[in-house]
Formats: structure tokens, sequence, C-alpha cells
């Protein structure tokens, strides 16, 4: 294999690593975004729950009004 076969495949394999690793950092930045909505729901949610629970609402194991 001459030295010019050589540069070449290792230009193809870099080539395919730059891909690669841009796929990756879009992969990662997706599920950055997504890991911010889901903290943002939770924080929501615990929220609500804390608002709920200084409003005096009943307990949540409350029997139906027909028991």
């Amino acid at each position: 294999m001459s030295n010019e076969e050589r540069f070449i495949d290792i230009e193809i394999k870099l080539a395919h690593q730059e891909d690669l690793v841009e796929s990756l950092n879009q992969m990662v930045y997706q599920q950055g975004r997504r890991i911010d909505q889901l903290e943002a729901m939770l924080n929501k949610l615990g929220e609500h729950m804390r608002n709920n629970a200084q409003s005096g609402a009943g307990p949540v194991n409350e029997p139906p009004p027909h028991y």
C-alpha cells in the first residue's frame, strides 16, 4: 500500500469520525433540551403538589361519598 493510499484511507476515516462526532453532538444537545423540559415539568408538578397541600385539600385516599 502506497503512502498516497494510506493518506486517502486516513482522510476517509477522519471524515467518518467527524460525521459521527457531529451526530453525537446533535444527540447530546437534543437530550439536554429534553432534560431541561423534564426538569421544568417536574418543578411545576412539585409546585402544584405543594400548593394543593397548602390549600387544605382533603386526603388523597378519602373514600368516595357513596361509602
